[in-house]
């Protein structure tokens, strides 16, 4: 992944080792190699071992272990430790001692992503950004709606989209990952929905097949029109020496020159990965 924060999450499901390889050459950012919903309960103990018996440092993944209610988390988090898992996802996430148990279960640079998907893990969302390890939220939408009786993704979500923006950026975390689009193959589905989540100040996105990946991918990175756009103002900035400036009609401050060199920044970054 790098040093970069991952822009597309792809899972995989743990019962399905034959399709692990497959995902890490889709293009995702990062795969997540799903024990929780994607794998039935009676499949839960052999979708742990296949994975165990697969991990290493040559492929690194994240995993989503199961609920700390489930009767699976102790058992998953054994797995926390080996070489080869690069994060870990926690469903559900409500508590901090769940946060924790992680974290004395996981190596020491192991990044945790508490999964919102309740109403509690929404409330307690700033008790649980000062866990330790806490890397990025992720939002569990389908879950979340579920929990809340909340029917729409749209306007219904828009508070507490916004909400989990805030509350990573004043603690210090990076930017949210906004959770699946179930539509695998209407491509503009997903990209409108990723484009909202980057309007919204999320950074990545939760992908659950192939083909959504680069979609994702390129809707998370600034335009060819965004990137002209900052070259004009950084050049005008530049030419003036800090003085008073218009760009395509428009005043030039310190916050325009700021979210220019953001711009800037990131197609830099982008050459990186």
């Amino acid at each position: 992944m790098g040093l970069l924060a991952p822009r597309s999450y792809l899972f995989v499901p743990g019962n399905r080792p034959d399709r692990y390889a497959k995902a890490l050459a889709a293009g995702a950012d990062a795969v997540i190699v799903d024990l929780e919903d994607a794998v039935p309960p009676n499949d839960k103990p052999s979708g742990r071992a296949s994975l165990a018996a697969w991990l290493s440092p040559e492929h690194p993944v994240l995993i989503r272990v199961n609920s700390s209610e489930s009767q699976w988390f102790r058992e998953d988090l054994a797995l926390c430790k080996k070489p080869g898992v690069a994060g870990v996802l926690l469903p559900k996430a409500e508590g901090a001692e769940d946060i924790r148990a992680i974290a004395e279960h996981s190596a020491s640079a192991t990044p945790i992503l508490p999964l919102i998907e309740t109403a509690r893990g929404f409330w307690n969302a700033h008790a649980l950004a000062q866990g330790p390890k806490v890397q990025r939220f992720i939002f569990g939408t389908i879950d979340f709606q579920l929990d809340l009786g909340i029917q729409g993704e749209e306007e219904e979500l828009l508070y507490f989209r916004s909400q989990l923006v805030l509350v990573s950026r004043v603690a210090g975390l990076e930017p949210p990952v906004d959770g699946v689009t179930t539509s695998i193959d209407d491509l503009e589905r997903i990209r409108t929905d990723t484009l909202r989540a980057r309007r919204l100040g999320f950074g990545a996105k939760l992908c659950i097949h192939p083909r959504q990946v680069s979609p994702v991918n390129v809707c998370l990175e600034p335009t060819a029109e965004e990137e002209s756009w900052a070259r004009r103002i950084m050049e005008a900035a530049e030419a003036v020496h800090g003085a008073a400036v218009s760009v395509d009609g428009k005043m030039v401050d310190r916050p325009v020159i700021a979210r220019a060199e953001t711009v800037l920044a990131r197609i830099k970054q982008r050459g990186q990965r």
